[in-house]
């Protein structure tokens, strides 16, 4: 028998956090930092538009409405359980503390923590582009040292408190979306520019299923990282309400970012071999194209905006890593170190310090191994995400079962539209699993199987594993399952 839900109070549980600190704009700034929508478009349209040619703008749209769906559940769930542990929270209460641990717990920190080493290598070789001699710029010990730097300095950000890293985030935003703007305006206005077709966003334009699906995985990626504004929930005004709201906004302007810079990229460059077809283009549009766009004094803003990208990400990574850890201490599925709140700060110091140090330890690691495999570890991530945004959505509709008459609105928002976003993510799961068997995927294989696969795949399989080990050290957060986070198992400081 279920235990009963907690009832809707929409008050999180307190855990010693800065209350009322964040109110609408910064969540939906700390959504959009967290996406890094300048490096995100910049590394990623390229290669839609190689699978999709002019029909890239359509496969961003495709890929943003599981996205929404998901962003519809976040809202729902939150409203119910305004936790700063999410997924972790509201998968133990749906499925249990073994699925919430592992796809609440373990998916979502190893995806973050992969993310930020590629965040802070990005960060670091856009930096050194722009300030330093090409000697440096082109040398992986000054890229992989610059990198650690960044880390320190963002994990001393983000350990003063969200106040501060919602402040540093205005800025970075700011830079990158005027950015993008000026680049699409200058695309538009050129002589020569194609204008702008609807058919773009056609869907049925694709050559095939395999190509459509391609296209519309790579495009999950670019919006991945807005569910990190919900780990701030507590310190959130009126937090059962602002991080849903948030959450759905700064995915449409997600959505409407990257439409305006993808449309205006194709109709300057084409999507043909001379444009965003090039390889060599698609590996970076925004380097490739705004020196011939906008001159090389403006080329090099953009090029900063990138840079500036990559920092925001990191710095809400670290925001949103160490609160959902934070949670996981405190309902007594971590050691208590990862509960303690710096006295003054009123910030995770421990789990903010724990995941800087973390990350620079991997990219450190993985660059001395190889700087392919440390590429192969980010293409795993899209596994990852696809897992667990996947559960979290069938975890609100199960959640919310016995609602779903209640009302219309009920109905859609709290089952039928979560359920059609988590099918579609676990479609995504399973099709990109298939694709990443192909030794040829990527840049590593072990055994004829691809590098990609063994890593996505394999890093679930050692979740499980670790989900074994937190069993045995935390029996009390297991043996009482789903109810073990409707109460705080540790006191507040």
């Amino acid at each position: 028998m279920d235990p009963p839900d907690s009832p809707d109070t929409g008050t999180p549980h307190r855990k010693g956090l800065r209350n009322d600190s964040v109110g609408l704009l910064a969540s939906v700034v700390l959504g959009l930092s967290s996406v890094a929508p300048a490096y995100s478009i910049a590394v990623t349209l390229g290669f839609v538009t190689l699978v999709g040619g002019r029909f890239a703008p359509a496969a961003l749209l495709v890929g943003f409405v599981p996205i929404l769906l998901t962003a519809f559940a976040f809202r729902e769930l939150n409203r119910r359980m305004p936790d700063c542990g999410t997924t972790f929270v509201w998968n133990t209460r749906a499925f249990g503390p073994h699925v919430g641990w592992l796809s609440g717990g373990w998916a979502v920190q190893f995806a973050t923590v992969l993310a930020m080493a590629s965040l802070a290598q990005v960060g670091a070789a856009y930096l050194l582009d722009l300030v330093a001699p090409d000697s440096l710029a082109g040398s992986p010990l000054a890229v992989t040292v610059t990198a650690v730097l960044l880390l320190v300095v963002v994990t001393g950000v983000a350990r003063r408190g969200i106040h501060l890293a919602a402040e540093v985030q205005y800025v970075l935003l700011g830079l990158q979306l005027l950015a993008l703007i000026a680049f699409g305006v200058a695309a538009f206005a050129r002589d020569g520019a194609v204008t702008p077709s609807v058919a773009w966003l056609n869907p049925f334009g694709f050559d095939g299923f395999g190509p459509f699906a391609e296209a519309v995985l790579l495009c999950l990626f670019i919006y991945w990282g807005w569910d990190a504004l919900i780990t701030v929930n507590e310190e959130t005004t009126d937090s059962a309400r602002i991080p849903g709201q948030a959450a759905v906004i700064s995915t449409l302007v997600l959505l409407g970012t990257y439409l305006f810079t993808a449309f205006a990229a194709i109709s300057y460059a084409g999507s043909g071999p001379d444009g965003l077809g090039d390889e060599e283009t698609a590996a970076d549009v925004l380097a490739a194209l705004a020196p011939g766009l906008l001159g090389d004094t403006l080329a090099k803003v953009v090029q900063l905006a990138v840079c500036v990208s990559a920092v925001a990400a990191l710095l809400t990574c670290l925001v949103s890593s160490s609160r959902a850890t934070l949670s996981m201490s405190a309902h007594g599925a971590l050691p208590p170190a990862f509960g303690r709140v710096h006295p003054r700060f009123r910030t995770p110091a421990f789990g903010t310090v724990f995941f800087g140090a973390v990350a620079a330890a991997l990219l450190t690691l993985l660059t001395a191994v190889s700087e392919d495999f440390l590429g192969d570890a980010i293409l795993s991530i899209g596994l990852l995400i696809a897992f667990y945004y996947g559960i979290t959505g069938l975890a609100c509709v199960w959640h919310f079962r016995h609602e779903l008459g209640a009302s219309t609105r009920d109905l859609f928002l709290k089952g039928v539209l979560p359920l059609l976003g988590a099918l579609a993510m676990l479609a995504a799961f399973a099709r990109s699993a298939h694709d990443m068997l192909d030794p040829a995927y990527g840049s590593t294989a072990i055994g004829g199987v691809g590098g990609v696969f063994l890593l996505g795949v394999g890093s679930l399989l050692v979740g499980a594993l670790a989900t074994a080990v937190a069993r045995a050290r935390f029996p009390r957060f297991f043996r009482e399952g789903r109810t073990a986070v409707a109460d705080l198992t540790v006191q507040e400081d």
